[in-house]
């Protein structure tokens, strides 16, 4: 099959993003085996989104394969391909009730989840990356077990805010917010590397260096209006998986 031809299904350009989302998370060792979800909406109301297939390893995903879902439908986890419920719990919850999110990535990855498990999940301004997300941030401190509908609806109702971007799921690991794959992607890969500059630097056992919080702000805003760096990153993805990998778009 051509890549450059789209096959016979909906939304091909949306799901080869997505799919080259899942193939680098799992080369940059972030993903959690078949665990884990990425969704994206696909229609104006945000309600009808793609995710991946229950218990498939990132690493192998395929565009073709994502499945399409209706947060609305009652019967989507009756489907004889059904996602796994909490997949559905989490991303359901979040398309249904929070428009503005259009792409929704939760992981494990190593760093962000020990944030996540710190008794004050704060990050604070250390650096370029670690500015990227102040006061950016939900914090998450109720946990609440698997994410099966309720807890799903539970932490929906916290992302509410456009303004944030970033949940930090206490005792769980991370989810992040986009306005399409690119987006969400480039913030998801650069609040774990802000993690683990910060999780690093605490191992130190040294006095950390704080950016002041005027100058933590302006920083945040200006790579908020960076023109194109997350668009160049998924693309320079897609060109590396195109000449190694090139299966993921099929």
């Amino acid at each position: 099959m051509s890549l450059d031809a789209a096959p016979n299904i909906s939304h091909w350009q949306e799901r080869t993003d997505l799919a080259a989302a899942f193939r680098w998370t799992a080369r940059l060792n972030m993903h959690e085996a078949v665990a884990n979800h990425f969704s994206l909406a696909v229609n104006p109301e945000g309600t009808q989104f793609l995710i991946n297939p229950n218990q498939a390893h990132f690493s192998r995903i395929r565009a073709s394969e994502l499945l399409l879902l209706d947060a609305n439908d009652p019967d989507a986890l009756n489907r004889p391909d059904a996602p796994d419920p909490t997949a559905w719990g989490l991303h359901g919850s979040i398309h249904r009730r929070c428009p503005h999110a259009r792409c929704v990535m939760h992981a494990h990855s190593i760093f962000s989840t020990v944030l996540a498990s710190l008794a004050d999940s704060t990050m604070p301004p250390i650096d370029q990356n670690t500015a990227t997300f102040y006061n950016r941030v939900v914090i998450d401190e109720q946990f609440g077990g698997l994410a099966f509908e309720d807890e799903g609806e539970r932490c929906a109702a916290m992302l509410t805010d456009p303004a944030k971007k970033v949940m930090v799921m206490g005792n769980h690991g991370v989810l992040v917010l986009g306005r399409d794959v690119a987006d969400a992607f480039n913030r998801l890969y650069y609040f774990e590397r802000a993690a683990e500059t910060y999780i690093r630097a605490l191992q130190t056992g040294q006095k950390l260096r704080l950016i002041p919080e005027d100058i933590a702000e302006k920083t945040a805003q200006e790579l908020e209006d960076y023109p194109g760096q997350a668009e160049a990153h998924l693309t320079a993805i897609r060109k590396i998986l195109d000449h190694e990998t090139a299966d993921y778009a099929t």
